[in-house]
């Protein structure tokens, strides 16, 4: 197994786009998207069946190194602050073949 670091970030669906770029300008070596992520958060409810990406949010994860995860942390502090979310980073172990 490999030490990683795991970055879990929940924010509006419509920044999607914005958010993937500035993962890849940080050096995430890959992510995974879930659409359709529903919960509530300090802008309220938002729902996983809504007819625009405007009221629903977007959850990706990241498996990466410690330098990456700070740069990530960084890259997307100004989409969380002007849209809301959760950008989460914690510890984790890769099981590599």
């Amino acid at each position: 197994m490999e030490s990683v670091k795991r970055v879990e970030i929940v924010t509006v669906a419509v920044e999607r786009a914005a958010l993937l770029a500035a993962l890849e300008r940080a050096g995430a070596p890959g992510y995974t998207v879930l659409r359709h992520a529903e919960g509530f958060g300090n802008r309220g409810h938002r729902g996983a069946d809504e007819l625009t990406d405007v009221f629903e949010n977007v959850y990706v994860l990241v498996a990466c190194t410690q330098d990456v995860a700070e740069r990530i942390a960084a890259a997307v502090r100004p989409i969380l602050n002007k849209f809301g979310g959760v950008c989460l980073i914690s510890d984790a172990q890769s099981v590599r073949s």
